[in-house]
């Protein structure tokens, strides 16, 4: 699996080159940039060509993550209190338009900046999968898809704390839509997350997920949380790094080896506003080292 980092891990600063740096000397070979107007402002053609100009000049992939707020002054009105509120497949046909709209503005953004795939979430959290999520679903994949494939980027679908995305679903989105292009970006943290009134399982899911989805994981999201089996009141989407939660990162990383070396195992972790670029750039060098590691005790144990 790649090394790979979302700049989530900077959600809270304007996004800029020395933080960028951070990240690539980290030792990220793909970096998700994540679209949020007060971080990374697609709509400012000055932030713009200042992306496109690091990445031309850095060997580093770069992966789009889609806009969650919907507001008309995003910059000024954000906070981390605010909740995620941008649905591409709200039950508000007017919400839906300006969602899909904003997103198409984020993916614009890859004219310049070589963002070979794009993020999308499908639905809020606690969302019911029913007939016209699925069908709001094909039409904003279908729209999205038409805007995003002649600038040479990739939609990836993300499971999300809803039942429209568990894994069983996002195939039956894709399988009826026929679209073959379009892929899944598997989070780990999300799986842990998931069915709070099932089992534990040691790997969260993420055999199973494999198992199902298979050659459509197009990249992995890796972040720790305290898990879905103890209070429902302390269940947190929490974005921890690795091993700070109840995620059994040796089961699960050696399920992550059946995929191709070539997959992005994104990190993608909480901000904290307080934690300096270098601390960013320690803590990150650190995860790859143990991903790697777990990653080759996992090959001999299959031997």
């Amino acid at each position: 699996m790649q090394s790979g980092i979302s700049t989530h891990v900077f959600f809270q600063h304007r996004l800029h080159a020395g933080l960028l740096d951070a990240l690539h000397a980290a030792g990220a070979g793909t970096i998700e940039v994540f679209a949020a107007r007060h971080h990374f402002d697609y709509t400012d053609r000055t932030a713009v060509r200042d992306l496109a100009s690091w990445f031309r000049s850095n060997d580093v992939r770069a992966v789009l993550h889609q806009p969650i707020y919907l507001s008309d002054r995003a910059d000024s009105q954000w906070s981390r209190h605010v909740a995620a509120n941008l649905n591409i497949i709200s039950p508000e046909k007017a919400h839906r338009i300006l969602a899909v709209d904003e997103v198409k503005r984020a993916i614009e953004a890859a004219e310049q900046v070589p963002f070979t795939a794009a993020v999308l979430h499908l639905g809020l959290r606690g969302d019911a999968w029913d007939e016209p999520a699925l069908e709001h679903s094909l039409t904003a994949i279908e729209h999205l898809k038409a805007f995003a494939a002649p600038l040479g980027v990739r939609l990836l679908l993300e499971n999300l704390e809803n039942d429209i995305t568990i894994p069983e679903h996002l195939l039956e989105i894709v399988k009826t839509g026929h679209f073959e292009t379009v892929g899944v970006c598997l989070d780990v943290g999300h799986l842990h997350l998931a069915r709070p009134n099932s089992e534990p399982i040691a790997d969260s899911g993420v055999g199973a997920a494999i198992a199902l989805l298979g050659k459509r994981i197009g990249q992995v999201h890796l972040h720790d949380n305290h898990g879905a089996f103890g209070s429902q009141n302390d269940m947190k989407d929490e974005h921890l790094w690795p091993g700070e939660g109840t995620i059994g990162w040796p089961a699960l990383t050696e399920k992550l080896a059946a995929l191709p070396a070539s997959t992005p195992g994104i990190l993608e972790i909480a901000c904290d506003f307080s934690q300096t670029a270098e601390a960013v750039t320690r803590k990150a060098e650190s995860a790859f080292r143990t991903m790697e590691e777990l990653a080759t005790q996992g090959v001999q144990h299959n031997m």
